[in-house]
């Protein structure tokens, strides 16, 4: 038995990839979620417990986290254009959910928290990679929360001794991740309306730039920052990413040619607070957690398309 873990969000893209690992790896898992924006998360693992709460809600964690070793939080409310519409909501989920989990394990005496920060702290900044060393400038109210986040990350490694690991994602995609939502992420939103004949809608010009990170790759940072040796680490924040970036374009040829096909393309306004270019440098992450990408972006889409196709199969065979 690895220990007793808390995945927060643990029902929702990432987290349900982070407690399928956690449980095939011999952890004892608590899964908390508030089930609000989980799409078919296909949880399989068995011998999870579930908890249905509300992160920013008091003493909900705390209830969880009882008896835990490490605390997964992955529970937020992404999407900068929702948190321009709405700041307070993403405000409550992002920065309030992010304190009460560090309360929690400060009462209860959890060893560490691996969270989930965002490469969006870095804003629009014309420099590349982003390194962690960059004065953040954040553009939108999620990130602003986020960056709010790694600011208690360190006052409470600072005051309370508590071992904490921020990790910054960078455009994470891989299956199972929402394409329903009008926030949703650009991969999976790309890849249904490709399945279904529509056009790809584009906002900009398309040469914007990501660092497009599968989901194999995050849940591996999870794990190699739930153990790594921290010192004066602890308390900040990693990039997570694969080191290279891919405009928007370049993934609409991608796509195309993993599906035999091209694909028609709509392009429209840039939206507000989005960044133009992102790239992670990746060396901090490398030397404190002993982390390296371990699924390229070639091979992610590859299998991205392929369990879209196979989920959009299935669902036709049922009609």
């Amino acid at each position: 038995m690895q220990g007793k873990a808390l995945v927060t969000g643990a029902a929702g893209f990432i987290g349900s990839h982070l407690v399928n690992r956690l449980a095939r790896d011999g952890w004892e898992v608590v899964a908390f979620d508030n089930f609000s924006s989980s799409w078919r998360s296909k949880v399989l693992s068995e011998g999870v417990a579930w908890i249905e709460g509300d992160v920013a809600e008091p003493g909900a964690v705390r209830d969880a986290a009882q008896g835990c070793s490490v605390i997964f939080h992955l529970a937020a409310l992404g999407s900068v254009s929702r948190s321009v519409r709405d700041p307070l909501l993403t405000h409550r989920s992002n920065a309030t959910g992010t304190l009460q989990v560090f309360e929690a394990a400060r009462v209860t005496g959890v060893r560490r928290i691996v969270w989930a920060s965002s490469s969006s702290v870095y804003g629009d900044t014309p420099v590349l990679p982003k390194v962690e060393t960059m004065v953040p400038r954040p553009r939108s109210p999620y990130a602003v929360s986020k960056l709010t986040g790694e600011y208690y990350a360190g006052v409470y490694a600072a005051l309370h001794g508590l071992e904490i690991v921020g990790l910054r994602y960078f455009n994470v995609f891989g299956p199972r991740q929402n394409p329903e939502s009008e926030y949703a992420a650009v991969i999976p939103r790309f890849v249904k309306a490709a399945l279904g004949g529509e056009k790809l809608k584009i906002h900009g010009d398309g040469e914007q730039t990501r660092d497009f990170t599968y989901v194999d790759n995050v849940v591996e940072a999870n794990l190699l920052a739930s153990r790594a040796p921290l010192g004066e680490a602890s308390g900040q924040a990693f990039n997570i990413g694969c080191g290279g970036r891919h405009s928007l374009n370049a993934l609409v040829a991608a796509m195309g040619r993993e599906l035999g096909r091209s694909l028609q393309v709509e392009y429209g306004p840039a939206r507000p607070g989005d960044v133009r270019d992102s790239m992670a440098d990746v060396a901090l992450a490398e030397r404190i957690l002993g982390y390296h990408p371990v699924i390229s972006f070639e091979e992610g889409l590859r299998r991205t398309v392929a369990w879209y196709a196979a989920e959009e199969k299935e669902a036709g065979s049922h009609v």
